[in-house]
């Protein structure tokens, strides 16, 4: 999934109302970024951090760029967007090239199921439906390891319990962790930030739920799966 536009530098000044963020262009400008990304963002999102953004022209659009990476500057980057992996997934579902998930004939983003839940890919074609949860993961307090999720989730433990609903009834149910750090070789849950989401995930993988972690290709061009990678408890 290449960007719509060429991406920009700048410097994180700060980030509020989870939604909105200051950054300094490399002109000197200071300008409003919007910010795609409900979570806490810990360890993203400091002052001076090196940021790409994204700028568009869409008279319909208040704000005229978006925050997309956090630039290690070390040879890694961090995307930022939550709406991101859906995207990429989608992408590559379609195109057959996802290893963990054999190919289906039918992809359907976005379908009804549970109790007013909508699942992010119904998955169809041999054998019973597929019922796909994605997750965009950002967090590493640790070398090497992601972490997921970084702030109270009640709304991830809703999902992980439809997922369990339909592993029960007979279909096939798959948490899918895709980490949006290219530094990290593995994912595990961050029990301590929500202890709920860690009891949800424990019940819905005895129920049968699979879980499924992969890595992201990510540069200022744009961002593409990578190869699977462990998950870890």
């Amino acid at each position: 999934m290449e960007f719509a536009t060429p991406l920009v530098p700048a410097r994180l000044i700060k980030r509020y109302k989870r939604f909105l963020a200051d950054v300094r262009l490399e002109d000197g400008r200071e300008v409003t970024a919007h910010c795609a990304n409900p979570g806490s963002m810990m360890g993203l999102a400091e002052p001076a951090t090196k940021v790409w953004l994204e700028p568009n022209d869409d008279p319909k659009k208040k704000l005229k760029f978006g925050w997309r990476l956090v630039d290690h500057e070390n040879g890694h980057f961090t995307g930022v967007d939550t709406s991101v992996p859906n995207r990429a997934l989608k992408a590559a579902l379609m195109a057959h090239e996802v290893p963990s998930l054999p190919a289906y004939d039918l992809v359907r983003p976005e379908v009804k199921y549970g109790e007013n839940s909508r699942i992010d890919f119904l998955l169809s074609g041999d054998g019973p439906d597929t019922y796909v949860e994605v997750k965009s993961v950002t967090l590493s307090r640790q070398p090497g390891l992601a972490e997921f999720p970084d702030s109270v989730t009640a709304r991830g433990a809703k999902h992980l319990a439809e997922l369990a609903r339909m592993a029960d009834e007979g279909h096939r149910a798959v948490m899918f962790y895709l980490v949006q750090r290219t530094d990290c070789e593995a994912v595990t849950l961050a029990s301590d930030i929500d202890p709920a989401y860690r009891m949800a995930f424990d019940l819905a993988a005895q129920a049968g739920v699979t879980v499924l972690a992969q890595a992201c290709n990510i540069d200022p061009k744009g961002i593409t799966l990578g190869d699977p990678i462990p998950f870890r408890l």
